[in-house]
């Protein structure tokens, strides 16, 4: 049973895919000026939900930045 899920619409319509707590979840979006990519995972350690987003770089184009990392619920871990 999936726990992550991502979507997606593009000219052939919409789709998506799920993810479990074991495999994560991992999207890049793309343009020729570079690349977005998001990872999702579940810390078994704290039971939290966890995600990064990135640029990244695509065909040579873009930059590498850490955007966040961190909770998906964006809340500030607390450790137990």
């Amino acid at each position: 049973m999936g726990h992550f899920r991502g979507t997606l619409r593009g000219n052939r319509g919409g789709a998506s895919r799920l993810g479990t707590k074991g495999s994560g979840l991992d999207v890049t979006a793309a343009s020729w000026e570079g690349a977005v990519s998001v990872s999702l995972w579940h810390n078994g350690e704290t039971g939290v939900d966890m995600a990064e987003v990135r640029l990244a770089l695509h065909c040579g184009a873009g930059a590498r930045k850490l955007l966040y990392h961190g909770p998906v619920s964006g809340k500030e871990e607390v450790a137990p």
